[in-house]
């Protein structure tokens, strides 16, 4: 039964799925996990909606244990202070990803988080923020400057740390592929900056050099 898994029956599971070649590719990426996340993802189907659980596995500071405890929390559940914390704990990659997209994006809080991490010293923390208004100027732009986004974008960009960078990039290429009205900005913008432009993309996707991220997305709505 799934409300009788303890602790320290989930995360002996979790020990028993740690494949050392799966954790040197991760590690490439600055990530410290070594399980497959479709195992992963397995497992917190199993185990469903455990809010305590999860708090549990969270403490532990295991990279698995945290993105499993994301899977099987109760985002709403949470106070805004202590996603503040969880975010500042979070130091790599994929748990501040899906921490901010599991979770924070279904939490009342979400808001309020977005506007203190946009303008937050840490540019981790503020990596986020960014990752979430990048999803409001696609999904709920009234209210939002985005030529101020524009101006922050074209200033900052190119010497932005790596996540903060990539966040920032995001956020340019949405605006471009949302908004009309401010395309050919954002597109010249990418264009100087060349933020990515090199960045090594497998055959069929997308590249994250936001003009051709922009060109691509505009093209295959016209299409």
């Amino acid at each position: 039964m799934a409300g009788t898994t303890t602790l320290t029956e989930v995360t002996a599971e979790l020990a028993a799925l740690e494949d050392p070649k799966i954790r040197a590719v991760n590690e490439k990426h600055g990530d410290d996990h070594g399980v497959n996340l479709g195992k992963l993802r397995a497992v917190a189907k199993r185990l469903r909606t455990q809010q305590e659980l999860a708090r549990q596995l969270w403490g532990t500071g295991d990279t698995s244990a945290r993105l499993l405890a994301l899977l099987i929390c109760r985002p709403k559940a949470f106070e805004r202070g202590e996603l503040d914390g969880m975010l500042r704990e979070a130091r790599t990659p994929k748990v501040q990803d899906w921490l901010v997209n599991y979770v924070v994006k279904k939490s009342p809080h979400g808001e309020e988080l977005r506007v203190a991490w946009f303008v937050d010293p840490d540019p981790v923390v503020a990596s986020a923020g960014w990752a979430l208004t990048a999803e409001r100027v696609a999904k709920k732009p009234d209210g939002l400057d985005l030529a101020g986004l524009l101006d922050v974008i074209e200033a900052e960009m190119k010497d932005a740390p790596d996540r903060l960078q990539w966040a920032m990039n995001h956020c340019l290429a949405q605006i471009g592929i949302e908004h009309a009205e401010h395309r050919a900005r954002a597109l010249g913008i990418g264009e100087r900056l060349e933020v990515l432009k090199d960045y090594p993309t497998p055959p069929g996707c997308t590249s994250p050099f936001a003009p051709a991220w922009i060109d691509e997305m505009v093209s295959r709505r016209a299409g």
